[in-house]
């Protein structure tokens, strides 16, 4: 399985593949405090061959004010977890296109304005490109 984590200083997306690595699934969001303690757990019932992380960029590819937070939970994330490879992902229009999906899909304003609801199908979103594109 390949895990993507499209991640927040309060909230964490997380979105999974099958075991064959076809199809991408949104997992849950959990409080970015739990993150580690989520994986920990996560491993002991799923084997994880790659974490993906998304990377927030501007559009001249130059960091945002979120890129340094980012860079310092994949340094965790590989203390944590030295046998998964960890590999960032572009995730520049994700949250609007998650926000578009929810709309496609039906989903109530209500429920659209769950920001859980969004960073999980951003996650989503990730790792579905980065499968259509591997």
């Amino acid at each position: 399985r390949i895990l993507c984590i499209d991640y927040g200083g309060k909230r964490t997306g997380l979105a999974v593949t099958d075991p064959l690595q076809i199809i991408a699934t949104g997992l849950t969001t959990v409080d970015t405090k739990d993150l580690h303690a989520f994986i920990k757990n996560y491993l002991l019932t799923e084997p994880i061959e790659l974490i993906l992380i998304g990377e927030p960029l501007n559009l001249d590819d130059s960091p945002t004010h979120a890129t340094p937070l980012v860079h310092q939970a994949i340094r965790q994330l590989q203390k944590q977890f030295p046998a998964i490879p960890i590999q960032t992902v572009d995730e520049r229009f994700t949250s609007k296109m998650a926000t578009q999906a929810m709309i496609q899909m039906g989903m109530k304003k209500k429920d659209r304005e769950v920001k859980a609801n969004k960073d999980k199908i951003a996650a989503t979103i990730m790792l579905q490109e980065y499968l259509a594109n591997k």
